[in-house]
């Protein structure tokens, strides 16, 4: 069967995308399938741990979002410029990827001023695409200055549905309680239903904890525009597993233990990077891996992760996973019984 775009389409009300989070990461709903039975339990993120047992692995994604959204007033005119950083390519330099917007207004060799006493000045000096640029920050000083005058000046970065302003809360609960490899402009938002506590209570339990990275870029939530998925191309992230998390998760793997990948940008590391003999690589690099049914998955045997929303290349990962039919189902039950969707929404467990 071939799995088109169109397939993935399905009525979600707007009222059940969360813009907010629950009043603690594992209070929200869970969601249990069970792929060999078709099952579907309805549980709290709370319970999670009854599912696992000694033995068993969480590998998490332990990026950390950093505050990519700055705002800049145009030299001479003083337009008002929402600048998005994506990736720095060169410390040196102080060299910068950027989305720009309104991107009609800035053109190469235009001088851009942030903070209220304009505490950093930046020129634009490449065109990348018709909303990038490349910008060269203006700074005197330490990279370890010049990062933390960008980090007081930018915002979290929450994702462009959420129309308010972020808060206080957000700057806490937009990222996993692991996070420290900065890198993000966005989160892995499986990870950010699980609290220290009970990430306590699983360790205690005898479950293991692996970690690698992946650095979550805005490529992840560009729109599909393609019926025919496999002529979608994603955007390429920054990944690494390192030596140690290879070797517990194969280590596992091997005893015949459960690795449960939490969220869909562990699976697609774990995806890029097996051996013939399906256990995992270390890896540093970068990967452009997309997801779609039919795939036979090599590592994880279970899965957390959001309820993602209609057409989204993060939902045709999920259905590969769980199978198509059963995803299907389980978006109908959960619109039903109101399960909140997207970034700050609800949480599954593919069994």
């Amino acid at each position: 069967m071939k799995y088109k775009l169109s397939m993935f389409s399905f009525d979600l009300p707007e009222k059940l995308i969360a813009d907010t989070p629950a009043k603690t990461r594992d209070d929200s709903k869970l969601m249990v399938l069970h792929r060999s039975t078709g099952e579907i339990e309805h549980k709290k993120v709370s319970d999670l741990i009854d599912y696992f047992d000694d033995g068993d692995m969480m590998c998490v994604n332990n990026t950390k979002v950093f505050p990519a959204r700055l705002y800049a007033n145009k030299e001479k005119t003083g337009a008002r410029i929402e600048v998005f950083l994506l990736r720095e390519l060169n410390k040196k330099n102080r060299l910068w990827d950027v989305l720009v917007d309104p991107a009609r207004k800035i053109r190469i060799g235009n001088k851009l001023f942030f903070g209220e006493n304009d505490e950093l000045i930046a020129e634009v000096i490449d065109n990348t695409t018709s909303r990038g640029r490349t910008l060269r920050f203006l700074y005197d000083g330490t990279h370890d200055e010049f990062k933390e005058t960008l980090n007081s000046l930018g915002r979290t970065p929450l994702p462009s549905f959420i129309k308010r302003e972020p808060t206080a809360q957000d700057t806490e609960r937009y990222q996993t309680v692991y996070a420290k490899e900065e890198g993000a402009v966005a989160a892995p938002t499986a990870g950010m239903h699980l609290s220290k506590t009970q990430m306590l209570k699983m360790q205690i339990k005898g479950i293991d904890f692996s970690e690698i990275t992946l650095h979550v870029g805005l490529g992840t939530f560009h729109p599909i525009m393609v019926e025919d998925l496999s002529k979608h191309k994603m955007e390429s992230e920054q990944m690494i597993i390192g030596q140690e998390a290879a070797e517990k998760i194969n280590k596992t793997l091997e005893n015949r233990k459960k690795v449960c990948a939490i969220g869909t940008t562990v699976m697609r590391s774990l995806e890029s990077s097996v051996s013939t003999k399906n256990h995992v690589i270390p890896f540093n690099g970068w990967t452009n891996i997309f997801i779609f049914p039919p795939y036979e998955f090599k590592i994880a045997s279970c899965m957390l992760t959001n309820f993602h929303l209609p057409k989204s290349s993060l939902m045709m990962q999920v259905s590969a996973f769980s199978g198509y039919e059963l995803l299907i189902k389980a978006y109908k039950e959960g619109v039903k019984k109101k399960y909140k969707f997207h970034t700050y929404g609800d949480a599954m467990l593919i069994l």
